[in-house]
């Protein structure tokens, strides 16, 4: 019956941008040192969602129970401007390396490789991360602290590949992108497997696994091993909630019953408003949705109901996520560890509208005939169901479009960090522009530690992102007040400089040429300025070409575009 809701030429409209829609130190006077000694350094906390909107969680006006995160924003600082990738692992590259994704190795998903790329043996299309950049742990380890890693990894898997063998002491991963949440591992696809690995090594899942239970899990265990030398630690809490199919357990689901039979249109206006209230949008914002997504008061009772269904196990998967996350901030106080912690807590990209016939592999029906979505079992073991595009673009709120796209609905997420002791700016808003390559730097910056220009006997690429200390301590709004940030995926581009944004959608997402925003003032990306403002766009453009070349982009010349556009034509409707 889901199906039927996007069937035809909506989902072929959806399905395609849905899915891609994957030591010399420099002059450490440069480095603010924080830290001395081994038992003065904080222990840096990160704390990944994955597909996480902007506007789910209390404190950026969700109306999802999170009293965790709704605490923890009161001692920290908010970001309303804070920028990821698209997706997933081009994010997951960034944050832990400070560079770009094509540097990382992640310039495509390893899912969406093709043979005229795959044959140029491209490292910055390797799909997983390469050698010309250091991590986070690479360098933390070597430098006094332990390093843990539980869930999603999607960095390659392997032999060299896995966590353990990119600075992680210990890791409890999941291999792949995603999948189920229980014991039973099946797969996003059929081509895909999850892999579950303990330092590198396969293992096998206990019968009671849930994923947000067992990540807990495993980290407190990780921690508590070795809290008796004092060390400092860096964790990378990776949680695969609230990744699709969403899952939880079925108490949680009770809770949330009839909570969004309002349908997405009125939930999509709800979030705008309380993000008005906040103060972190524009009171006149304008917001546009996506034109295949139908009108709720549209849709026949019976899909309504199914539909309210799906988001209510969404948000019962978020909550649980929320109490999760309180087990990790529970055992840090408990242990006096969690005032000498930074915390950070983030989103990898905008909420997923992906339909699950959109993964490749599943388009024929096959796979998915082999679920139990009946109602009462959705969010259930052996189901198989989505947040879908309307939910996901009522999460994005009051941004266009969602998760693969480099619209503000894809590559905007929700941001919050907590330093050691007490911070003058908890719970306060910023505004300013911040990006996902900035936290390898702001960790050094913290820590006393000096960024190599070689690892290992190999050459490193400089960091592009800028540590965040000054926004964070109050005495800066951003550390991007003159350069700009260039994006590319899949053919969709963007540049970010200031208040003005440049991107470029394919068609028929797009014009295929680019476009100017003020996103300060239209971050609903509604009014194009580029006939008001051509010298502004021009200075963009370059701007872009420039981080093309220092990043070295590979020219796909049309290969996706012609995909988005194959999508569209009459003979696919019925497929």
């Amino acid at each position: 019956m889901e199906k039927q809701i996007f069937s035809g030429y909506q989902v072929m409209k959806l399905t395609l941008a849905s899915v891609v829609g994957g030591i010399i130190f420099t002059s450490c006077n440069k480095v603010k040192q924080r830290a001395t000694a081994d038992n003065e350094k904080p222990n840096i906390i990160f704390i990944i969602a994955d597909d996480l909107g902007f506007s789910d969680i209390g404190p950026y006006g969700g109306n999802i129970q999170t009293p965790v995160l709704n605490q923890f924003s009161k001692e920290g600082l908010l970001f309303s401007n804070f920028h990821v990738q698209p997706t997933s692992s081009p994010t997951r590259s960034s944050l832990l390396t400070g560079c770009d994704n094509h540097v990382a190795g992640v310039g495509i998903m390893s899912e969406m490789d093709y043979p005229a790329l795959n044959v140029k043996n491209l490292p910055g299309y390797s799909g997983h991360l390469n050698n010309q950049v250091v991590t986070i742990p690479e360098l933390l380890v070597e430098n006094g602290y332990h390093t843990y890693m539980v869930g999603k990894w999607h960095l390659g898997e392997g032999e060299g590949m896995d966590p353990h063998y990119r600075g992680f002491e210990e890791a409890f991963a999941l291999g792949n992108g995603g999948g189920s949440h229980w014991s039973d591992r099946r797969s996003l696809a059929p081509p895909q497997t999850m892999t579950y690995t303990r330092n590198g090594k396969e293992v096998d899942l206990p019968e009671d696994f849930y994923s947000s239970t067992n990540y807990t899990d495993s980290l407190l265990i990780f921690i508590d091993r070795n809290k008796a030398d004092k060390k400092p630690f860096f964790a990378y809490v990776s949680y695969t909630a609230v990744h699709d199919p969403i899952h939880v357990p079925g108490e949680y689901i009770e809770k949330y019953r009839g909570k969004f039979d309002m349908g997405w249109d009125n939930l999509r206006e709800l979030r705008i408003n309380n993000l008005k209230g906040l103060g972190i949008v524009p009171a006149e914002v304008k917001s546009t949705t996506f034109a295949a997504i139908p009108a709720w008061e549209s849709l026949p009772d019976e899909q309504k109901i199914v539909l309210a269904r799906d988001m209510e196990v969404y948000a019962a998967m978020l909550e649980y996520l929320d109490m999760s996350i309180g087990r990790v901030f529970d055992y840090l106080k408990k242990e006096g560890m969690y005032d000498n912690s930074m915390i950070v807590f983030m989103s990898d990209n905008g909420a997923n509208g992906a339909l699950s016939n959109a993964y490749p592999g599943n388009a024929d029906g096959v796979y998915m005939s082999t679920f139990d979505n009946s109602l009462d079992n959705r969010g259930m073991q052996n189901s198989y169901v989505e947040m879908g595009p309307g939910w996901a673009q009522a999460s994005s709120s009051p941004f266009r479009m969602f998760k693969s796209f480099t619209t503000e609905g894809g590559i905007r997420a929700p941001l919050i960090v907590k330093m050691p002791g007490k911070m003058k700016n908890a719970g306060q808003w910023n505004k300013g522009l911040a990006h996902v390559t900035d936290f390898m730097p702001t960790i050094l910056d913290l820590t006393g530690i000096g960024y190599p220009m070689q690892y290992k006997g190999r050459d490193i690429r400089p960091l592009i992102g800028k540590s965040l200390l000054p926004v964070l301590d109050g005495d800066s709004v951003t550390v991007h007040s003159t350069d700009g940030i260039g994006y590319e995926l899949f053919e969709m581009k963007a540049y970010l400089k200031g208040n003005w944004k440049l991107l470029r959608l394919p068609q028929p997402y797009g014009t295929g040429q680019w476009q100017l925003y003020d996103i300060e003032k239209d971050p609903g990306e509604t009014t194009d300025l580029s006939e008001m403002f051509p010298e502004v766009k021009q200075e963009l453009i370059r701007g872009w070409l420039e981080y093309s070349r220092v990043n070295e982009l590979y020219d796909h010349n049309g290969h996706y575009d012609s995909l988005y556009i194959e999508s569209f034509k009459p003979q696919n409707i019925d497929d």
